[in-house]
């Protein structure tokens, strides 16, 4: 398949990752299908595609006419045949669920043209655990967007064992052709590389979290102002060359053993879990969202992550 045969997409559950993801692809002037199991789900997502668009428009990119355009663009759907039918790439965006995603794979597999190009948005599993029993092989592959999708711009692209190189080239010109950087990864593995990245950085903020080292919000407040803030202009290996490797290198043989290695989440994290205490959606999490005396009122939350996010973009020009 070449990249201009690419004229229909479908995404696969219309939740957190897919609304965005689906209004990526509409953005950049692609039909796009969002399927999920029932028309709340579905009215929900229009309804976030609508907001994630005003707020692009509030931060100076977006014209109200290309706002309808974007719109124009997207078309809903519950029936995962009547989504598949025509689609030339497909995206599955449901939960971290094996089973769930290799059920709609298997009928994925049956529904679409011979053509079609499926991908999971996987962060945690892999190509064997959800798609090993499709036939088309050489045209199954994972990208994993990172959250939010409308806004950030790197995209994980994985190949299966069997996947072609014609599949991975296809795929991640579509993604340069709607403005996101792809991640050409040579293999899979699991959690591929921002799932384990992230999830080291997070075992150690649980481990001092727990230990009562400092509140959530200086936790947080030594990120956001220390190196979360250079990350945001270059990755963690220049990081290390622009501070020097010797000094780095010293710093770990002193700190490596203090470090957490647990093989576990903590048990402090799964209380809050097991309350119902799950973040910004419940309200609670390891800050509260509740109350707009806190200064994180739970509705506007989101809406000012991406505007703050859009405006570092701004500044780098990569928006």
């Amino acid at each position: 398949m070449q990249l201009e045969q690419i004229k229909n997409i479908s995404i696969v559950g219309a939740g957190t990752m897919g609304h965005g993801i689906g209004l990526t692809y509409a953005l950049g002037g692609y039909k796009v299908t969002l399927h999920d199991r029932n028309e709340d789900i579905l009215r929900k997502a229009i309804s976030q595609v609508k907001s994630d668009l005003e707020t692009f428009a509030e931060c100076g990119l977006l014209s109200e006419t290309k706002i309808n355009e974007t719109l124009a663009n997207i078309t809903t759907t519950t029936e995962l045949q009547k989504a598949s039918q025509n689609a030339d790439f497909v995206t599955e965006a449901v939960s971290e669920n094996a089973e769930v995603k290799r059920s709609i794979f298997t009928d994925l597999d049956a529904y679409c043209p011979e053509h079609t190009i499926l991908a999971t948005n996987t962060s945690s599993l892999t190509l064997r655990d959800v798609a090993s029993q499709c036939k088309r092989q050489d045209r199954i592959l994972i990208c994993h967007w990172m959250n939010p999708p409308h806004i950030l711009p790197a995209v994980e692209v994985a190949p299966g064992e069997s996947t072609s190189v014609e599949t991975m080239d296809v795929i991640c010109a579509l993604l340069k052709k709607i403005n996101k950087a792809p991640i050409r990864m040579k293999k899979e593995i699991p959690g591929l590389l921002h799932a384990r990245v992230q999830m080291g950085l997070m075992r150690e903020i649980w481990s001092v979290w727990q230990q009562g080292i400092a509140s959530p919000e200086d936790i947080d407040l030594v990120v956001k102002g220390g190196f979360g803030l250079r990350l945001a202009v270059m990755g963690p290996l220049q990081m290390c060359d622009m501070g020097g490797l010797d000094i780095w290198y010293t710093a770990a043989n002193r700190l490596f053993k203090d470090i957490s290695d647990a093989p576990e989440p903590p048990a402090e994290l799964k209380k809050l879990v097991e309350a119902g205490d799950l973040g910004v959606k419940t309200g609670k999490g390891f800050l509260d969202y509740r109350t707009e005396s806190s200064g994180k009122d739970q509705t506007n939350a989101v809406k000012e992550r991406d505007r703050l996010l859009l405006n570092i973009l701004k500044l780098k020009g990569t928006c």
